[in-house]
C-alpha cells in the first residue's frame, strides 16, 4: 500500500537503466547508457491498443507467466521463487520502451541487473522475446502528463530540431518513448521521456 500511496506522486523505488550524463541543456540531456538485458515484443496495431496489449503480453511475463530453466536462488529481494518447478515473479523495473519499426510496435522491460541473458526464465507466452542492448548514447527529452502520443509526436520534433541545431551529435535511430510510472500516476508527477540514438560527430 505505501509503494502504490508513493507511485501515485511519482515516487518509486523500481531499478532503471544506469546511464552518466554527458550534456545538459534546459530541456535536453545526452546520456551513455550502460548494457542492459530487456524482454521484448512487438504487435502490430494504433498506438495506445498496441500499447495496452504489449504491456499485457510482457507484464504477464515478469508477474509469473514463465517457466524457470534452473532454481532461482531466493537470496535476492528483486524476485520470488514458488518452487522447483512453478514461476517465478520477477521485480518491476523503469522504464517501460516503445518504438515503431514499419507497421509494429516494440514494447521493451528492462529486466533486473542481477540477471544473466541464461538465467531469464523461459516465458510461457513465445511472443516474448530477450535481447542484451549495448552502451548506447541516447539524446533525451523528459516531461510530465499522461504521455499520450500527440505529446510524444510533439516532443519528438522537439529533439529533432534540437539536434539539428548543434554539431556535436548525431541521430542514429529512429526515435524511442519511455514511461516511467503505473497508469495510477497523477499526470503532473509523471515521467515521460523521449530518446533519440545518437553518434558523436567528431
Amino acid at each position: 500500500m505505501f509503494n502504490v500511496a508513493c507511485s501515485l506522486f511519482g515516487v518509486h523505488s523500481e531499478e532503471n537503466p544506469k546511464y552518466e550524463v554527458l550534456q545538459k541543456t534546459e530541456a535536453v540531456e545526452v546520456r551513455r547508457y550502460s548494457s542492459y538485458l530487456v524482454a521484448k515484443t512487438s504487435v502490430k496495431g494504433e498506438f495506445k491498443e498496441a500499447q495496452s496489449q504489449a504491456f499485457r503480453i510482457l507484464a504477464g511475463y515478469i508477474f509469473g507467466a514463465n517457466q524457470k530453466k534452473d532454481k532461482v536462488s531466493m537470496t535476492s529481494p528483486v524476485f520470488q521463487s514458488s518452487g522447483e518447478s512453478g514461476s517465478e515473479k520477477i521485480s518491476m523495473t523503469a522504464p517501460v520502451m516503445q518504438s515503431l519499426s514499419g507497421d509494429e510496435w516494440t514494447m521493451s522491460f528492462m529486466m533486473p541487473s542481477k540477471y544473466q541473458l541464461a538465467d531469464l526464465p523461459s516465458p510461457e507466452d513465445k511472443r516474448i522475446q530477450f535481447a542484451e542492448v549495448p552502451p548506447k548514447i541516447f539524446a533525451v527529452i523528459q516531461f510530465s502528463g499522461l504521455g499520450r502520443k500527440s505529446q510524444i509526436d510533439e516532443k519528438i520534433l522537439e529533439l529533432e530540431g534540437w539536434l539539428r541545431s548543434q554539431p556535436k551529435w548525431k541521430a542514429e535511430a529512429a526515435p524511442v518513448y519511455a514511461g516511467y510510472d503505473p497508469p495510477w500516476t497523477l499526470p503532473p508527477f509523471r515521467r515521460n521521456e523521449v530518446m533519440i540514438e545518437v553518434v558523436s560527430i567528431d
